[in-house]
């Protein structure tokens, strides 16, 4: 074992996500090549996040992650899951730039990063969520012109889990994953979300990102029309489904109150729905706060 090396236990398993990780959905051959991206990215994260480690021990630890995935080093108890990865990524025939690109998202995340604008938390969104969602779409073959629409879908769902989690995240981790200038605009700081309820202008921080949620979830509701593997269209609609209801939940409650969590009946709605909407390979409707007020409007 690595003499900077600490175990750090894995923090939640993919049965834990807010989403569906290589589900039946997926076809069998492929669903371990899934789970061996997902232990990478769940070893990395929780390397990110854990109180255990020092900034540059947790540096230290993903860039032997990388070293590993690149073979410059030999795997040992702890960056197995990259030498896994680097065998399923040799088989299918898949890039490693995925992979080396979330690296650069627990970077940020393992060193404090301050994301000022929108843009600024699009562009981690791109390297974290985003990777993921690519990585599924070249296993499975898809045409590149499947990325855009996918990048939207995994910032929407990346950004609700931020949302989610603000309280906690800014309690245990001291990070903020909302644009600062927000909080600017509205005349408050990161310390509004230490209190025990939700002030009006923190809530007009959070129905902002909201906005912009329900924004980037118009734009990934076409990714169904381009894809081709059916099975990944079938989960990808779910995960849709499973965004939706989450941005709503967050919508209606009081985000440092009470943790937000999708219930049983979102999920089993998410997945009848998702599947039925991967099947006809339809668009998924996504109606905005603005699509809604003009509609009231017209009636």
């Amino acid at each position: 074992m690595s003499e900077i090396s600490k175990k750090i236990e894995q923090s939640k398993t993919s049965k834990e996500e807010n989403f569906p990780v290589g589900s039946k959905l997926i076809s069998p051959n492929l669903r371990k090549h899934v789970m061996y991206f997902y232990n990478f990215a769940r070893t990395a994260d929780d390397i990110a996040d854990t109180d255990q480690l020092s900034s540059q021990e947790k540096l230290d630890r993903l860039d032997e992650l990388e070293a590993v995935l690149l073979g410059n080093k030999e795997p040992n108890e702890d960056t197995n899951c990259a030498y896994l990865l680097k065998q399923s990524l040799e088989e299918t025939g898949t890039t490693n730039q995925h992979a080396l690109d979330l690296l650069k998202a627990f970077r940020a995340d393992s060193i404090g990063t301050v994301y000022n604008t929108w843009m600024d938390l699009i562009a981690y969104c791109r390297n974290s969520a985003g990777s993921v969602g690519r990585y599924m779409l070249d296993l499975h073959k898809e045409n590149p012109s499947t990325y855009w629409p996918s990048d939207a879908l995994c910032a929407a769902l990346q950004i609700n889990n931020h949302l989610q989690d603000c309280k906690d995240d800014l309690l245990t981790r001291n990070r903020v994953y909302i644009p600062k200038d927000w909080f600017k605009e509205f005349g408050i700081d990161y310390e509004e979300m230490r209190k025990s309820s939700e002030t009006e202008n923190l809530r007009k921080v959070f129905n902002k990102v909201i906005e912009g949620i329900d924004g980037l979830l118009v734009d990934g509701s076409s990714l169904p029309l381009v894809m081709q593997s059916r099975g990944l269209r079938m989960e990808i609609c779910v995960i849709y489904r499973l965004a939706q209801k989450l941005s709503n939940r967050l919508k209606k409650n009081d985000i440092l109150k009470k943790h937000v969590d999708l219930t049983k009946a979102d999920w089993l709605f998410s997945t009848i729905h998702g599947i039925l909407d991967g099947v006809i390979r339809r668009k998924i409707k996504c109606v905005t706060k603005k699509q809604k007020m003009k509609k009231k409007s017209q009636n």
